[in-house]
C-alpha cells in the first residue's frame, strides 16, 4: 500500500506513538529506559532461550560438543521446569508493570493523610515532618508515578521470585520427601541458610517453621501480586477468595439451604500450600502452566519471529491488494488482515491496535463511521483466537484438558471460524451497499503478483506448521520447534539473498550440503563430529541423505551467515524487518559507538533474533501469570472435592434444560471474561461448567469450544470490551458505541456455538456407535474420510447443517445491518432473525419449546434428524422469500432514493 493518510476527512494515519499510547493505556506497562531496558532484554532473551532449549532437547538441558559428546547441565523434572517458567514470568512482571502509580485508593488516602496533618499541625511541626518522611520513603520504595522506573520493592519481589525457582532446583529431593510426608517435615530457614544460625533466636516463629512452607506462602502471594499488576485486581480477588475458601469452607453448614453443597472438609494451611505450590496436577504449577511450558510459549515465540520479520505488514498489504478495490473494500481488507494477524499474534488487543493502525483510518476515509470502523477491527481481531492453525493460548489448553490431538482441534475449529469471518464480511458488505461506500483506488494498493513474488516465503512457516501437525502428526511442541527453525532459516536465507550474492549463497549452501552428505555417508555424523572423531561408521547413501535433509535448516542458516560475513553491507531486496528491529539496531549501534553497524546485514539479523526473543517473552508474561493464577482455582476445586457438588448444583439449577444451561454458561463466560484474558475465563469455567455440560450429553470437545467462544466474545462485549476500547482509541470514537458495533458484528460468533452444541456435525464430530459404554471423552470422534463418504450420515448431519449455518449468518447480517439489497423494515428484521435461527440451530428452538411445555406439565418429544431437516427447509424458504422481496425492492428507484432505516 502506498499512502493511507488524509488530513481533511478524519481518515488520517495513526502514528506509532499513538498506537503505543493506546497500548500503554490498556496494558499499563512501564516505559523503561537505560539499564532497565537492557535488563528486560537480557531476562526476556534468557526466558526464550530456556524455552527453545526445552523444545529442542526436552527436560535434559545439554549441549553436544565435537570430541566431547553430550555435556549435561541439568536433568529437570516437570515441577522444576514449571517453577522456572513461572519465576521468569514473575521477574519480568515486576520489571514491566508498576506496583502503584499513586492513583489508587490507598495512595490517595496516604496523600490525604499528609495534607490533613499539615492542615492541623502545620507543615513545620515535627509530627508533620515524620509523616512526610515516612510518606517519601514509602513512595521511593513502592511508587512509580511516571511508569518509568523500577522501584526497590520490585527488586525485592524479583529476588524472592528467583529464590523460589532456586529452591526447586537445589532442594528437589527435599520437596519430593515433603510431598509424601507434608510441608511440616521440611527444614527451617536457618538450616537452609546456615549463616542465619547465630541469630535463629531472633527469627521468632520462623525458626520453627518449614522454609518450604514459608517459600510456598511467599510464592502464592507473589503470584497474586503479579496478577494484580499484569491482569486485573478482580482476578486477584477471585483467586484469593478461592484460597480463603479452601481454608474456611469447612465452616459452611452442610445442612444450610442452597449453600450447603459448598461445604468442604477441613484443610490446613500447610496442606493447601503443598497442593497449590508443590504440585503439577493442580495449583500454580498445574496443567495450565504445563501447557504454557510445552505449547503456548513456543507458539508465542513463533508469532514474534514472524511479526519481527515483517510478515505483519506483508499480510496487511496482501489483504488490501486482494479486496481493497471492492465495494467496502477497506473493511473487507480489515477482516482478512485481522485474520492473518490473528494467526501470528492470537491476542485480541494487540491484533486490534497493530492492524487497526492501518485499517481503521482507511475505513473512516472510505465512508464508514469511526464507531463502525473500530467495531469491524475489534470484531475481526477477536476472531484471531478462534482461527486455525495457531489460534489463541486457550486452544492449547483444550488439547491438554480434553486429551485431544491439536490437529483434531484445528479440524473441529475450522468451520465455525470460517463462518464467523464470513458473517462479519457479509455485514460490512451490507453496510457498504447501504451507505454506498466504494473501494480504494488501485494506485493505493500493491500489485498482488509482485507482492507474492517479494514475500511468498512468509507463507512457508504456516504451511510447514500445518504439514507437521496434520500430515506428519507430530506433537505440538515439535511442530512449533521445527517451524521456528524454518523461520530462522528462511529469514537468514532471504537476508543473504541479492543479485550480487545469490550465486555465492547457492555455492556455499551446495558445498555445505555436499560436505554434510559425504560426512554422513562415510562417518555417520556431521562434519564437525567427523573431525572430532565422533563418527559411528559408514551408512547407506539414502540414510545419509535423510540425515542431511533433516539438518537442512541449520545448513541454510550457516550458509546465510557465511554469505553475510563476506558481504556485510548487503541490502536485501526482499526482506523488510519490522520497524522495531530497525529501531533497536540503530539504538544499540549508537550505544556501542558504532552507528555504522545499523546497516550491517549480519548485525541486523542478530538484532532480529534477539528482538524476536525479547518480544516473545514480553508477550508471554501476562499469559504466564494468567495461567499460573487461574490454575489455583481448579486446584482448590480438586483438593477440596468441590467438583461433583458443583456439577450437581448446576444441573439442579438448570432443571434438566440444556438450553438454560447453555445460556448460563454463555452469560457466565461473558461476565467473567470482561477485562480478563480468554485463557483465565476458559480455565475457570471449564473447571466449573464443562462437567455439567458433558452430563447433558454435550460432546466434550464441543463443550470446551463453546466456553472458548464466549470467552473471546467477552473481549468485545460492553461495558468493558477491552478490544473494542483499544479500537476506539485508534479510531478516536466513542468507546461504548464502538463496543456496541463490535458486539453486533460478532453476533454470529454467539449463535454458532449453540448451533454446534446441538448439531455436532457442524464441527465434524460424530457419535461413536458404542458410545453408551465409553467414557465422556470417547463418546464422540472427529469424522474421517469414511464418514464423509457415508452419504446417509454426511448429507443430513454435516452438509445440510453447514450450509444452513452459512445461510443463517447472511440472514443475521440483514437483521443486524437493516439492509441487504434495500432497507429492511422492523417486521422483516424479525422474520430474518427467525429464519436465521431455523437455518442455524433448529434444535435449539425445538428444545426451548419443549422446555416451556415442560413448565406447564406437557411432555416434549425428541429432536430427530428428519425434523431438523424439515425446520431448516422452512427457514430456507422464509430466507429466500425475504431476500427475493428485498432484492425486488432494491431495484425500485423510489426505494433506492429513500433513507435507509438505521441499524
Amino acid at each position: 500500500m502506498t499512502d493511507n493518510t488524509r488530513s481533511d476527512d478524519g481518515g488520517e494515519a495513526v502514528s506509532d506513538e499513538e498506537v503505543d499510547e493506546v497500548l500503554q493505556e490498556i496494558e499499563r506497562k512501564r516505559s523503561l529506559t537505560g539499564w532497565a531496558v537492557v535488563l528486560v532484554a537480557l531476562i526476556g532473551i534468557s526466558f526464550s532461550v530456556f524455552q527453545m532449549w526445552l523444545a529442542a532437547k526436552g527436560f535434559v538441558l545439554s549441549i553436544s560438543l565435537p570430541g566431547v559428546g553430550d555435556v549435561v547441565f541439568a536433568s529437570l523434572q516437570l515441577l522444576q521446569i514449571n517453577a522456572v517458567h513461572v519465576s521468569f514470568g514473575l521477574i519480568l512482571t515486576f520489571l514491566l508493570y508498576p506496583g502503584s502509580t499513586g492513583d489508587g485508593p490507598l495512595s490517595r488516602r496516604c496523600i490525604a493523610l499528609g495534607s490533613l496533618v499539615d492542615e492541623k499541625l502545620g507543615p513545620e511541626h515535627p509530627m508533620s515532618r515524620v509523616v512526610h518522611a515516612i510518606g517519601s520513603a514509602l513512595a521511593w520504595a513502592f511508587l512509580d508515578a511516571e511508569m518509568d522506573r523500577v522501584t526497590p520493592s520490585d527488586f525485592v519481589f524479583m529476588v524472592l521470585s528467583a529464590l523460589s525457582a532456586a529452591y526447586f532446583i537445589t532442594d528437589f529431593d527435599e520437596i519430593q520427601r515433603m510431598r509424601a510426608l507434608g510441608l511440616e517435615r521440611g527444614r527451617p530457614i536457618q538450616d537452609v541458610f546456615t549463616f542465619l544460625e547465630p541469630i535463629a533466636g531472633l527469627l521468632g516463629p520462623l525458626a520453627d517453621t518449614s522454609y518450604a512452607f514459608v517459600l510456598g506462602v511467599v510464592g502464592v502471594l507473589l503470584v497474586l501480586e503479579a496478577t494484580r499488576r499484569a491482569i486485573s485486581l478482580w482476578l486477584m480477588v477471585i483467586v484469593a477468595v478461592f484460597i480463603v475458601y479452601a481454608r474456611f469452607g469447612v465452616l459452611i453448614p452442610q445442612d444450610a439451604a442452597y449453600v450447603g453443597v459448598l461445604s468442604i472438609p477441613e484443610l490446613s494451611w500447610p496442606s493447601i500450600i503443598q497442593n497449590l505450590w508443590y504440585n503439577t496436577e493442580n495449583g500454580v504449577f498445574g496443567i495450565p502452566v504445563t501447557v504454557s511450558v510445552q505449547f503456548i510459549y513456543i507458539f508465542i515465540l513463533f508469532g514474534a519471529f514472524l511479526e519481527m520479520s515483517g510478515a505483519g505488514q506483508w499480510f496487511i498489504d496482501l489483504a488490501y491488494g486482494a479486496t481493497g478495490t471492492r465495494k467496502g473494500g477497506p473493511a473487507k481488507a480489515s477482516i482478512l488482515a485481522s485474520g492473518f494477524m490473528g494467526t501470528i499474534s492470537g491476542s485480541s488487543i494487540a491484533n486490534t491496535v497493530t492492524t487497526g493502525a492501518f485499517t481503521i483510518p482507511l475505513m473512516k476515509r472510505s465512508g464508514y463511521s469511526p464507531e463502525f470502523s473500530g467495531g469491524v477491527e475489534a470484531s475481526a481481531s477477536s476472531g484471531g483466537q478462534i482461527l486455525p492453525p495457531v489460534m489463541g493460548a486457550a486452544a492449547f489448553l483444550i488439547v491438554q484438558y480434553t486429551a485431544t490431538p491439536f490437529a483434531d482441534v484445528i479440524v473441529v475449529a475450522t468451520i465455525p471460524a470460517i463462518v464467523f469471518f464470513f458473517g462479519v464480511w457479509v455485514m460490512v458488505h451490507f453496510e457498504a451497499v447501504k451507505e454506498n461506500i466504494g473501494g480504494l483506488d488501485s494506485s493505493e494498493l500493491v500489485d498482488l503478483r509482485s507482492h507474492f513474488r517479494s514475500g511468498w516465503f512468509y507463507l512457508v512457516p504456516l504451511g510447514l506448521l500445518l504439514y507437521y501437525l496434520i500430515i506428519e502428526r507430530l506433537s505440538v511442541a515439535r511442530s512449533a520447534w521445527f517451524t521456528l527453525i524454518a523461520i530462522g532459516a528462511l529469514i537468514t536465507l532471504v537476508a543473504a539473498y541479492g543479485d550480487e550474492t545469490r550465486a555465492r549463497l547457492g555455492a556455499i549452501l551446495g558445498v555445505l550440503f555436499g560436505a554434510s552428505l559425504l560426512s554422513q555417508f562415510l562417518f555417520g555424523t556431521g562434519v564437525l563430529g567427523a573431525l572430532a572423531g565422533d563418527g559411528t561408521g559408514s551408512q547407506s547413501l539414502m540414510d545419509a541423505f535423510s540425515a542431511t535433509v533433516g539438518n537442512v535448516g541449520t545448513l541454510i542458516i550457516l550458509s546465510g551467515v557465511l554469505t553475510l560475513i563476506t558481504r556485510p553491507r548487503l541490502d536485501s531486496p526482499l526482506l523488510s524487518f519490522d520497524g522495531a528491529v530497525d529501531d533497536t539496531a540503530e539504538t544499540t549501534a549508537d550505544a556501542v559507538g558504532r552507528p555504522d553497524l545499523a546497516s550491517n546485514g549480519l548485525y541486523r539479523l542478530g538484532v532480529f533474533v534477539g528482538k524476536s526473543m525479547e518480544s516473545g517473552a514480553r508477550t508471554a508474561v501476562p499469559v504466564v501469570i494468567a495461567v499460573a493464577a487461574a490454575g489455583i482455582i481448579p486446584g482448590v476445586i480438586s483438593v477440596s472435592g468441590l467438583g461433583p457438588n458443583l456439577v450437581s448444583l448446576i444441573t439442579a439449577v438448570a432443571g434438566g434444560s440444556l438450553v438454560l444451561l447453555l445460556l448460563v454458561t454463555a452469560f457466565s463466560s461473558i461476565i467473567l471474561g470482561m477485562g480478563m484474558p480468554t485463557t483465565v475465563t476458559y480455565i475457570i469455567l471449564v473447571s466449573l461448567l464443562a462437567p455439567a455440560l458433558t452430563e447433558f450429553g454435550v460432546p466434550l470437545l464441543a463443550a470446551h469450544l463453546f466456553i472458548l467462544y464466549f470467552g473471546v466474545i467477552a473481549d468485545i462485549t460492553p461495558p468493558v470490551a477491552v478490544a473494542a476500547y483499544a479500537a476506539s482509541g485508534v479510531a478516536k470514537s466513542d468507546a461504548f458505541e464502538t463496543g456496541i458495533e463490535a458486539f453486533s458484528l460478532s453476533l454470529n460468533k454467539a449463535i454458532v456455538p449453540f448451533a454446534f452444541i446441538v448439531t455436532p456435525g457442524i464441527i465434524l464430530l460424530r457419535r461413536n456407535p458404542d458410545a453408551a459404554s465409553l467414557d465422556v471423552g470417547d463418546k464422540y470422534r472427529v469424522v474421517g474420510t469414511a464418514d464423509l463418504l457415508d452419504v446417509g450420515y454426511a448429507i443430513p448431519e454435516i452438509l445440510i447443517p453447514v450450509i444452513g449455518v452459512f445461510l443463517g449468518v447472511v440472514a443475521l447480517a440483514a437483521t443486524v445491518i437493516g439492509f441487504a439489497y434495500a432497507p429492511v423494515s422492523r417486521g422483516e428484521r424479525g422474520a430474518f432473525a427467525f429464519s436465521s435461527l431455523l437455518l442455524m440451530a433448529p434444535a435449539l428452538a425445538v428444545s426451548g419449546v419443549y422446555d416451556l411445555l415442560g413448565l406447564v406439565g406437557i411432555a416434549g418429544g425428541e429432536m430427530t434428524v428428519l425434523l431438523d431437516i424439515v425446520l431448516r427447509g422452512v427457514g430456507l424458504a422464509l430466507f429466500l422469500f425475504l431476500m427475493a422481496k428485498n432484492r425486488q425492492r432494491g431495484g425500485d428507484p423510489a426505494t433506492q432514493a429513500g433513507t435507509p432505516e438505521p441499524a
